[in-house]
């Protein structure tokens, strides 16, 4: 952990195109974390005392409990977002949790302090009403993607969606991994990767994914990736991926 500096703002996109006057209420307030795969931002059931902000390739996963060894993903958040409080305002105990889902550096500041910033700052306060709109947005379609799509669409527009966001062909994941992001069996996964192996969409190793064929996996995808993306640049100007 170490103080940030102002140009660390730049590797995220929602810090990275505010003003300077905006940017300097914030920077003082934030650390700089390097957090490997798997690390937690925020537990479900827990006070959401940080939001955190991922720079650069780093990636986080939102998570809900369903039972007692099984969670969905319904959401991640890369460089073009947030984690914590952005829609409570902090202060709550969190619904999801929140970890890392590709390691690398993340941006933390106090919820307090987030919110001291958007009291000063109208121009905060609006642009971070946006992000949580397009953060609820993506948790609607996926709520939708995963009622009307196959698995097989839905798992190429997460390997997509990751891929975008770490702007990398290659994915660190298990097909457990992949298998409990989907919420189907190991064996599911499996057939789903053998047949988009075949296709040459991908070639798989161990705990890696590789996309050879962007083109032939978006086809093969539901589209959802797509309208998230569209409605982000709708609403925060093109600062999407």
């Amino acid at each position: 952990m170490h103080a940030a500096r102002l140009e660390d703002l730049n590797a995220n996109r929602l810090l990275g195109v505010l003003s300077e006057a905006d940017r300097r209420r914030l920077f003082p307030q934030m650390y700089v974390f390097d957090l490997a795969a798997g690390e937690a931002l925020q537990r479900a059931g827990d006070r959401v005392e940080h939001s955190w902000f991922p720079l650069g390739a780093s990636l986080a996963s939102f998570c809900v409990q369903l039972g007692a060894d099984e969670q969905i993903e319904v959401a991640i958040v890369g460089r073009e977002g947030a984690v914590g409080g952005m829609v409570s305002n902090g202060g709550v105990p969190a619904f999801a949790t929140a970890h890392v889902r590709a390691p690398g550096r993340f941006l933390r500041i106090k919820i307090t302090a987030l919110e001291q910033a958007k009291i000063d700052s109208v121009h905060l306060r609006y642009w971070f009403a946006r992000y949580s709109d397009c953060l609820l947005a993506q948790v609607f379609q996926t709520a939708a993607c995963n009622v009307k799509h196959t698995v097989l669409q839905r798992a190429c527009k997460w390997l997509l969606a990751t891929s975008e966001r770490t702007e990398s062909s290659e994915i660190e994941m298990t097909q457990e991994e992949l298998a409990q992001l989907l919420g189907v069996g190991r064996p599911f996964v499996n057939k789903i990767l053998g047949e988009l192996r075949a296709e040459g969409c991908i070639e798989t190793r161990r705990s890696r994914i590789t996309i050879l064929d962007r083109r032939k996996l978006l086809r093969a995808s539901c589209g959802c990736t797509t309208a998230i993306e569209s409605h982000f640049d709708t609403v925060l100007h093109g600062i999407y991926v």
